[in-house]
């Protein structure tokens, strides 16, 4: 028993420590850095005062005096829109260019920041017209100098708001002196630069396609732009070939074998039939001649009917227009050489589109889907318009007009230059589809010019603001050229000579 007694002595001693230790503040025994500042930093409390203590001070000025005779560092602000509330994406962006500022005047250069706004353009249109439908009102019956004075008021009033909220960021910069892009002063400026250039000869009217939202009565950039699911109707149109030749390799040695026969083109957008000008198709595709055997009765493609189709897809197309595989055979190959110098009528020719109709070979036809062609309206596309002005020149010389219509306006109106279709809405004020489409499907039956129509859902253009469905078409536009060789006093600039209803921008 004697030998459990040192045991029990430090079980004892051990219990009275512990006991000892839990009522001691170990915190004590530590050597911790002490400060004035409190645990928690209390911004909304603390912030206001450093930025009361900072005006009260002349931070600003103390700064630009500091940086006199420095070199300057000039970060040109791209300004947000004067149009609500900032939200994350401008804090962030204003707290980043003062992040740069304010560290390349810690490295030595006078680096003064100027701010500014942007108050021109959709957002700030938008937002007046929403007070509009607020109140049951149409916008085109506010006169245009009242709607642009609302827009005016609407913006001064965001700067202001926007102001003292990047200032609330703690943002440093020369609010008081701001710019803003629609100051009579910075206007007066780029009108007078512009004049400049039509001094010189340098500034023309031409045109070119733009993404165009008639509900917004605007054009439209590609990033105000969304694709929505969407259900167009679908034609396979003929444009008969009244001009071939037998250049190249072609298997078709008589050139009269394809005069009578038809390029068959696919689309999605009937209602621009009207303004279609010329057919592209790839040098890089294998197409050929089909000939039509045996046909249903009352069938759009006809027994004795020949096609030219792109040979990976003639199947596809045949028998989107009932055709079956014993009712065609195939009678050759087409080849590039044939198409050079082919012209086809449009398939609306009885209305008035008396104007042949090229072949122009070009990069952005493909083979994945429709006939290996891409009906080509410069008008009303981007691809279509590059396409045309490229080959333009050439066209001219061929005695083809290269000149581009404006067969829809600013309503979503057909126009006197899509001829049996004037005053045809492509799409309503509300965004509805119009009567367009329809009218056109039914002038190419009554022509004979289909061999079949059909429904597709696919992702097409939609304005971000509206949700309302977008269409191409050709507007009126000043341009300043870059590329024709003009003497002035000083310098000597080029510019170019443009072609009727060219457009480089």
């Amino acid at each position: 028993m004697a030998k459990d007694k040192p045991a029990q002595a430090a079980a004892t001693t051990g219990s009275a420590v512990a006991e000892g230790a839990k009522g001691r503040d170990w915190s004590e025994t530590l050597f911790l850095p002490k400060t004035q500042f409190p645990m928690k930093a209390g911004l909304p409390q603390l912030e206001p005062r450093l930025l009361e203590r900072w005006a009260g001070i002349g931070l600003y000025q103390k700064l630009r005096d500091a940086a006199k005779g420095r070199a300057k560092f000039i970060l040109h602000d791209g300004p947000p829109y004067a149009n609500g509330n900032i939200h994350i994406g401008t804090a962030l962006n204003k707290i980043l260019k003062d992040l740069v500022t304010r560290s390349q005047q810690m490295l030595g250069f006078d680096s003064n920041y100027v701010p500014g706004w942007d108050c021109h353009g959709l957002p700030i249109e938008w937002k007046i017209e929403e007070q509009y439908r607020a109140k049951g009102q149409d916008k085109d019956s506010v006169p245009v100098n009242e709607f642009r004075k609302q827009c005016r008021e609407f913006a001064q009033h965001w700067i202001g708001v926007q102001r003292e909220e990047f200032k609330r960021l703690g943002v440093e910069g020369d609010w008081q002196h701001y710019y803003s892009t629609m100051a009579y002063k910075a206007e007066a400026t780029i009108a007078a630069e512009l004049m400049k250039f039509a001094m010189n000869g340098a500034l023309y009217r031409g045109s070119k396609p733009v993404m165009w939202s008639v509900v917004e009565k605007t054009a439209l950039a590609e990033a105000e732009v969304e694709y929505q699911d969407y259900t167009s109707d679908t034609i396979w149109v003929k444009f008969p070939v009244v001009r071939a030749s037998a250049e190249g390799d072609s298997e078709i040695s008589d050139p009269h074998q394809l005069t009578g026969a038809s390029i068959i083109i696919w689309t999605t957008t009937p209602w621009t039939i009207p303004g279609n000008r010329a057919i592209s198709y790839s040098s890089k595709i294998q197409y050929g001649l089909y000939e039509v055997t045996a046909a249903p009765e009352g069938n759009w493609a006809k027994a004795g009917e020949r096609f030219v189709l792109a040979d990976k897809l003639a199947s596809a197309v045949l028998k989107a227009a009932k055709i079956e595989a014993d009712g065609y055979r195939r009678l050759g190959s087409v080849t590039a050489g044939n198409f050079h110098m082919m012209e086809c009528v449009h398939p609306l020719h009885v209305l008035g589109y008396g104007f042949m109709v090229p072949l122009l070979d070009g990069a952005h036809v493909t083979e994945e889907d429709g006939t290996g062609f891409v009906h080509t309206a410069p008008g009303h596309g981007r691809e279509d318009f590059d396409i045309w002005m490229q080959h333009a020149g050439e066209l001219q010389k061929r005695g083809i007009d290269p000149t581009i219509p404006f067969t829809v306006d600013g309503d979503g109106c057909f126009t006197k230059d899509a001829p049996g279709f004037e005053g045809r809405r492509v799409i309503d004020d509300k965004g509805n589809k119009g009567d367009a489409n329809q009218a056109v499907i039914e002038a190419l039956v009554r022509a004979n010019a289909l061999i079949a129509r059909g429904r597709l859902k696919h992702q097409y253009p939609h304005s971000w603001r509206s949700k309302k469905p977008v269409i191409f078409r050709n507007t009126p536009q000043w341009f300043i050229a870059m590329d024709k060789p003009l003497r002035t006093p000083e310098r000597a600039v080029n510019v170019p000579s443009p072609l009727v209803g060219e457009g480089q921008g």
